[in-house]
């Protein structure tokens, strides 16, 4: 059972390791890279499950199934080579020459290791067993572990040439699977000298470690950031920089939460719209309206520099003031007026604006704040038109 007990090990630690790695995952050409290393990852598990029943079954001198579990052990293992190719190929995004000799060396060698099993069948070069049930390597075995330590060794040097021409982390990561591949070269060496130890089993185990540790983990903090920037990117308007109305919708849910569990208990509400966006846009053109609204936003962000500010329409803004800016709220208004003011006298950009505050006594959602503020906005709106322009 010592033979079978360090598989036992192996696979549990293996799986343990890359548990992530081996969740089922939608195909996409983002993915790719990491859809290869799971297929490599259940190769890795079926090898270990026959390397552990063929330690079990050689030990009870059950010669059919230790057989056929042999053959399934030799089988399995030059699949999980033609994995790990696939991966680095994968993993290196290049669909070169070298690369596709990768993969097609790769595939020679699997169907070379299921030719020789099959002849194994009716003349032994692989494997057989003696009286006894003593299990006896034949050259073929041999032939195969060589080509496909070649082959772990050549993927190596190739990660190393990757290594060589990339930067950063990408260095660091080709680095570490050469590293891996001249750890497997190593291990499968010494399976060829001692046969009746489970040294590729162990390789692999320290193989997948480093990949996991130095690589994998590495790839899933990427994807993180990559999952974060594009989120930002879908809460975030085009045109101005500011929140846009999904974020503004989902602000919305998470406000009335906190006030529904008594966390928030006080917040104003300032609305926003810009006058004369339709004149700019029939006389000057929509570049010059674009130009136009991210002034009016850049003036209402400026004033309001401690509350989020939502686009929630073509030229309508909201912020939504708390804390700081919500103990401030009426002198913030009242400068962000005259600040209006002055630039209708210029001929500058011309906002209307609008504040109400929540009052639990009297409102039953945020939309009522809302209205009143729109409405305050609305009457502003209705004096600065009022106002002749010189």
């Amino acid at each position: 059972m010592y033979y079978a007990s360090i598989g036992v090990i192996s696979l549990i630690v293996m799986v343990i390791i890359n548990i992530e790695a081996l969740r089922k995952v939608r195909k996409t050409s983002g993915n790719e890279a990491r859809l290869k290393y799971r297929q490599y990852l259940f190769a890795l598990i079926t090898f270990f499950i026959s390397d552990i029943m063929w330690g079990f079954f050689y030990e009870q001198r059950w010669l059919i199934v230790t057989y056929l579990d042999t053959c399934l052990f030799f089988g399995s293992m030059v699949l999980s080579v033609l994995c790990w190719t696939r991966a680095v190929v994968a993993f290196a995004g290049s669909n070169g020459r070298y690369s596709k000799v990768l993969v097609i060396s790769g595939w020679m060698i699997f169907w070379f290791e299921l030719i020789v099993l099959t002849i194994n069948l009716f003349l032994p070069i692989v494997f057989t067993f003696k009286e006894g049930n003593e299990y006896v390597p034949l050259p073929a075995r041999y032939i195969g572990l060589f080509l496909q330590m070649i082959l772990f060794l050549v993927t190596s040097v190739y990660s190393a040439i990757m290594a060589f021409r990339s930067k950063d982390t990408r260095r660091s990561h080709y680095r570490t699977i050469s590293f891996s591949g001249i750890i497997m070269c190593f291990f499968i060496i010494v399976q060829m000298v001692y046969p009746l130890m489970p040294f590729y089993s162990m390789g692999c185990l320290f193989g997948t470690c480093l990949i996991h540790t130095f690589v994998y983990r590495d790839k899933d903090v990427e994807q993180n950031i990559a999952i974060r920037l594009a989120k930002q990117q879908a809460y975030k308007d085009g045109l101005t920089g500011v929140k846009n109305k999904l974020s503004y919708l989902e602000a919305l849910a998470a406000l009335e939460a906190s006030v529904e569990s008594g966390e928030l208990t006080e917040y104003g509400v300032a609305v926003f719209d810009l006058n004369g966006l339709k004149v700019i846009n029939d006389t000057l053109g929509h570049e010059a309206g674009d130009e136009y609204i991210k002034s009016g936003c850049s003036l209402i962000c400026r004033n309001f520099d401690h509350s989020p500010v939502f686009r929630i329409g073509g030229d309508e803004f909201v912020a939504i003031l708390k804390g700081e800016d919500y103990v401030k709220r009426e002198e913030l208004v009242r400068t962000f007026r005259e600040k209006i003011s002055e630039n209708q006298k210029n001929g500058e950009v011309v906002v209307a604006s609008g504040l109400a505050v929540y009052d639990a006594s009297k409102d039953t959602s945020y939309n009522d704040v809302f209205k009143r503020a729109d409405e305050s906005m609305y009457e502003q709106k209705r004096d600065l038109k009022s106002v002749p322009v010189h």
